[in-house]
């Protein structure tokens, strides 16, 4: 896992990657404000946080796909409409977003709790899959 380091500014809390490791696996997620399929999937992304939250640590990265989508405000209203409410890298310079070597909105990286990658996809959908991925690496009951 890459350092979260470069946010333009950091919504609802700011976490490093020393916070992610050890205790949980962490599910970090690209959207951007001007991209439909990342407000069709926030949904169910929350839903992941809300079930999960005890267990998986959920980030959020807003990557800016044009000139338009560097509005803070925009972003902020747009994460208040969608109850974002996990921590959002905003990635105006697209400092992680470089890191992380990814091109695509909505993106999902899915981690282990010692922040190795186990899963990543892109785009619409999905969901079944990127559900399968994360109770993989979510710790048994047992532990």
């Amino acid at each position: 896992m890459p350092e979260l380091a470069g946010a333009t500014t950091w919504l609802n809390g700011e976490v490093s990657k020393s916070d992610l490791i050890g205790d949980k696996p962490t599910l970090i997620h690209f959207w951007s404000v001007s991209c439909g399929l990342c407000k069709e999937a926030m949904p169910n992304i929350n839903e992941f946080r809300d079930e999960y939250k005890d267990k998986l640590n959920v980030i959020a990265v807003h990557m800016p796909r044009s000139e338009k989508d560097l509005d803070l405000e925009q972003v902020k209203e747009v994460a208040r409409t969608h109850e974002i409410t996990q921590p959002i890298f905003v990635d105006n310079e697209h400092k992680l977003t470089d890191a992380f070597e990814n091109q695509y909105v909505p993106a999902y990286y899915v981690f282990d709790n010692e922040g190795k990658l186990r899963h990543f996809q892109a785009g619409g959908g999905g969901m079944k899959m990127l559900t399968k991925r994360v109770n993989r690496v979510l710790p048994s009951e047992e532990e």
